[in-house]
């Protein structure tokens, strides 16, 4: 990956340009001191001039250019060696190779630059020494390593600071974009968080759309039948037969009303807040026998266990959802009730000696067919995890089990 086009102030731009000027100029009545022509020093400060306004200046975009910018890094070494040999004063010269080295060439390559560029400055500050003796050499080797190394050391700590820079500026980035995706999975998040309440709140108007509808069936409309059914008989009955259908008909009455409000309150079936629920089946198999004059033989088995209120209400409303379709539509002559306490689960069956019917119109719940109430039971055991098992056929009676599975029946102790 290519490092972007170094950006370069007026100071660094027309900086190596005032300095080798200045010390174009000081070259010639120095050189014209000590008797030397100044011509070859001119030569070689024109070429490295041109030199850097061809490669750099003029064509901007060759600095991001490394092959380009290593012979150009190289020539001006080369200049500078010459120079600082002919005239050792030219080794002010060096910040302008450092420069170069420095901002155009990519690492390691900036080490071989440096280090070049050090070496014609060493050799500018050794100039007054005796290379001929190996004592010269030696003194002339160290100014050259005091500094060649500081100067690759610096660049060394410079490449590891503008490391941690970019480590810095990638580390922002990616917190940036970390944000932003948090940003946006919030939002997802809330979106889908008004979904769900959307979904439950849904869903909870069909369960209590649902649970509403069992109940105006479990009491309403159970009420409204056995009172039609009292009052068409006491319209066909001699007058003392006809006040006892008036009174059974009040009473229904007054108990589906009491019924209708509990519901509306979501209170527990009346028969079962002051009973349990083999005593309130008994009680409520009583007043349907009483009212129907049909008999009712109501048994529990098994040791008696608590079960929870939402289990005992749904056994108690399937008893009186049956006996209610005993009474409109079978014609039976006796009703077995039993609740029975297994290893695993609770269990209601219901058995009548009627006429029956095809289980098949449960699964064709059309009003003018009837059988909600069948539909309400197999709800009702289906939110308990419990299952309704329906067995008729015409002619044969019938018979109803419900059962729920004592761990979500039984109270924990």
């Amino acid at each position: 990956m290519s490092e972007p086009v170094p950006r370069w102030s007026l100071v660094t731009s027309a900086g190596p340009y005032a300095l080798l000027a200045f010390l174009t100029v000081i070259t010639v009545p120095i050189k014209h001191r000590i008797g030397e022509s100044p011509v070859p020093d001119l030569i070689v400060c024109g070429l490295l001039a041109a030199w850097m306004l061809v490669m750099v200046t003029l064509r901007p975009a060759w600095r991001d250019n490394a092959p380009r910018m290593a012979v150009f890094v190289a020539g001006v070494v080369l200049c500078s060696l010459f120079l600082v040999i002919s005239s050792p004063w030219f080794g002010f010269l060096s910040p302008v190779g450092y420069l170069y080295a420095l901002r155009l060439l990519h690492w390691p390559w900036q080490l071989l630059g440096v280090a070049g560029v050090a070496v014609a400055a060493g050799t500018a500050q050794a100039s007054g020494v005796d290379k001929s003796t190996a004592f010269g050499v030696l003194v002339y080797l160290a100014v050259l390593a005091a500094n060649v190394l500081p100067m690759c050391g610096y660049a060394a700590f410079a490449r590891r600071a503008e490391q941690k820079e970019q480590e810095r500026e990638q580390a922002l980035a990616a917190a940036r974009e970390a944000n932003r995706l948090l940003a946006a999975s919030l939002a997802e998040n809330a979106a889908l968080h008004e979904q769900l309440l959307t979904q439950a709140r849904d869903a909870g108007v069909r369960e209590e759309r649902q649970r509403m509808a069992r109940e105006i069936h479990d009491t309403l409309a159970q009420g409204l039948t056995g009172i039609i059914s009292q009052l068409r008989a006491a319209d066909t009955a001699d007058p003392v037969a006809s006040r006892k259908h008036v009174a059974a008909a009040d009473k229904l009455a007054r108990e589906s009303l009491t019924e209708a409000r509990r519901s509306v309150h979501a209170l527990r079936p009346e028969p079962l807040r002051a009973a349990r629920l083999g005593e309130a089946l008994a009680g409520v198999a009583h007043r349907w026998s009483a009212l129907h004059e049909i008999p009712v033989r109501v048994t529990t088995t098994g040791a008696v266990r608590p079960i929870r209120p939402e289990a005992e209400a749904a056994l108690l409303r399937i008893a009186q959802e049956a006996l209610a379709n005993v009474a409109q539509h079978a014609r039976a002559r006796r009703v077995g009730l039993t609740l029975s306490y297994l290893e695993e689960e609770a269990a209601l069956d219901i058995r009548d000696d009627g006429d029956g019917f095809d289980p098949a119109r449960i699964e064709d719940p059309r009003p003018d067919r009837g059988g909600f109430g069948l539909i309400a039971m197999r709800q009702r055991m289906t939110e308990l995890s419990g299952t309704l098992q329906v067995e008729s056929e015409p002619g044969a009676g019938t018979g109803i089990s419900a059962r729920v599975p004592l761990e979500l029946a039984e109270v924990c102790a």
